[in-house]
């Protein structure tokens, strides 16, 4: 009998020291998913600690915070089967209601911008638009393209970009104007046309990012190992780089545009290049492979989620050295900030 009541009491003191561990969260927070886990580790970046861990739903891949930095919302993939979207409370560290997509499957890249989420959905070959005040997807979109993955919205809302990693093409969403018009005059607001500009670019076109000057779009061509580069104003592929990067992942912009990151799930090096010289810089060693990269809003850091190696890697920007490792859960992927207002 004393033994029982011994262990009924370590159990309940366990869990109480499950719920004291977890710590406030940050006003700047470093979001982290862990696949494997199906959770969302909000980390301290001053630390480099978890503070909390919240569950993130059946697949979980890619992760955004609402402007406020309070809302975080969690793609459930599926390979394309799924149709959620899971909502997590920052503050309170607890999941909230699921966003039923319905018959829009397979929600992937997420962007937070103007008040709503927009996210792409691969299994229905479309992008499209939830308004958390309403509660609604209040725009939908097709691509036509196999496997829209990820998501660009730019600040106006004027302009998309998005990825189709099975087609090899980017696809470039834009607010028309009345061609009818001999002024060129935009349309009324409740007759907003949109056009698409889809641009051939390699195989496995997954990992892109446009550059912070909004002049050009960098893609990375998985499958043949090259980088994409798109004029966005002809919206033609002005150069092609002979990259070496298979299996290329993510790629992004340091936030000074003087450099891009790429990360591959294939090799176990960081490829940096310079953007004006088109040329390598270095391969930083980090693991054993990656997947999403995220800079920090200061420009002095960048994290790399390195999945099969269970951490995420922080980069001095300057050094472009590998500063330390943040123990955040098993196969992270995808990441994001959460800077509470």
């Amino acid at each position: 009998m004393r033994l029982g009541r011994f262990v009924v009491l370590a159990v309940v003191c366990a869990a109480a020291a499950l719920v004291t561990m977890a710590a406030e969260t940050p006003p700047a927070a470093l979001l982290v998913l862990a696949k494997s886990e199906q959770a969302l580790f909000i980390v301290d970046p001053r630390t480099l600690e978890v503070v909390a861990q919240v569950p993130a739903g059946p697949d979980p891949h890619e992760v955004i915070a609402s402007a406020d930095g309070k809302i975080a919302y969690i793609s459930n993939y599926g390979g394309g089967s799924l149709n959620t979207i899971t909502v997590v409370d920052l503050v309170a560290q607890k999941v909230l209601p699921m966003i039923d997509l319905g018959a829009l499957r397979g929600p992937h890249g997420l962007a937070f911008v103007g008040g709503r989420l927009w996210f792409t959905a691969e299994g229905a070959k479309v992008i499209g638009s939830y308004d958390p005040a309403s509660k609604t997807i209040d725009w939908v979109m097709g691509t036509g393209q196999d496997r829209t993955h990820m998501i660009y919205v730019f600040p106006l809302l004027e302009r998309m970009v998005t990825s189709n990693v099975s087609s090899g093409t980017i696809t470039i969403v834009e607010k028309g104007k009345d061609q009818g018009s001999p002024s060129g005059a935009w349309r009324p607001a409740e007759r907003t046309n949109w056009f698409e500009t889809v641009i051939r670019v390699g195989n496995g076109s997954e990992g892109f990012d446009v550059s912070p000057d909004g002049k050009e779009i960098w893609v990375a061509n998985a499958q043949d190992g090259t980088i994409s580069l798109i004029d966005l104003a002809s919206k033609k592929v002005t150069q092609t780089l002979d990259a070496n990067v298979q299996g290329a992942n993510r790629l992004k912009f340091t936030l000074d545009g003087k450099l891009v990151f790429v990360s591959s799930l294939r090799g176990p090096d960081l490829a940096v290049f310079d953007a004006a010289t088109r040329k390598e810089v270095k391969r930083v060693k980090i693991g054993r492979g990656a997947a999403g990269i995220l800079m920090q809003p200061d420009g002095v850091r960048a994290f790399v989620a390195c999945t099969p190696d269970d951490y995420v890697a922080v980069i001095d920007v300057k050094t472009l050295e590998m500063t330390g490792k943040i123990a955040a859960g098993k196969q992270p992927d995808g990441l994001a900030w959460a800077l509470r207002k």
